[in-house]
């Protein structure tokens, strides 16, 4: 192993050996897709804040149900998760209230309905929050691997001086320890992101909830 003074960053990644460089190569991969799922979800969760508000004011307004019920599943996408699961609840009540003999017969299509409609858009909108946890939580370990092994090649280098100095030895060591900090680089905004976004949708989630709850005591009220 020779000596080297230039410790400067790209140098120390150039001259790393191969295990190690393969180890930066997947962190660096693992960083690129955790910032575009970041920047992705904030968009789509930012939408879908601004769509489910919007989509409130339009339904506690007063209007007709089945006005906003076609307005909706005529721009579904525009509306929102919200108005999706309002519209599948709908669709489903005006079928019902064709064919069911009792009250009963009539909200369990639309409970039904709305429930899955609203599992759908949870899925939806918990999509790559998995990877953004498993980023979290792998990346600094695949970054200690790639310094363990910087660290382990470093030393046996030295093993074949006469005379094992601080400056023969401290490259190595910083090659290694890149490792640790690419893995560090990658891990902590993916939990960051990780976390706000789970409660941001789980504050969805209690919207959606409660507006069920609420659309089928309104939905009771019209069938007694």
């Amino acid at each position: 192993m020779q000596a080297s003074s230039d410790l400067s960053l790209l140098t120390l990644v150039t001259h790393a050996s191969v295990p190690v460089q393969l180890v930066m190569l997947v962190l660096l991969g693992i960083s690129v897709l955790s910032w575009t799922y970041i920047f992705s979800k904030y968009a789509a969760l930012k939408r879908a804040n601004d769509q489910t508000r919007r989509f409130e004011d339009d339904f506690w307004a007063g209007g007709d149900l089945s006005v906003l019920q076609q307005a909706v599943a005529s721009r579904r996408a525009e509306h929102g998760a919200l108005a999706r699961i309002f519209d599948a609840g709908m669709t489903e009540f005006i079928k019902a209230r064709r064919s069911a003999s009792n009250s009963d017969a009539v909200l369990d299509g639309p409970r039904r309905a709305m429930r899955a409609a609203y599992q759908r858009e949870m899925d939806g909108l918990e999509s790559h929050l998995n990877f953004l946890a498993s980023a979290g939580s792998v990346s600094p370990y695949i970054g200690l691997l790639g310094t363990v092994w910087g660290i382990m090649h470093a030393f046996i280098g030295l093993s074949s001086m006469q005379q094992a100095t601080l400056a023969a030895v401290a490259p190595g060591i910083a090659e290694a320890l890149i490792a640790t900090a690419i893995g560090l680089f990658a891990a902590i905004p993916a939990v960051v992101a990780y976390n706000r976004y789970t409660n941001e949708i789980d504050r969805l989630s209690i919207r959606f909830d409660s507006f069920v709850d609420e659309f089928l005591n309104i939905l009771q009220r019209q069938v007694r």
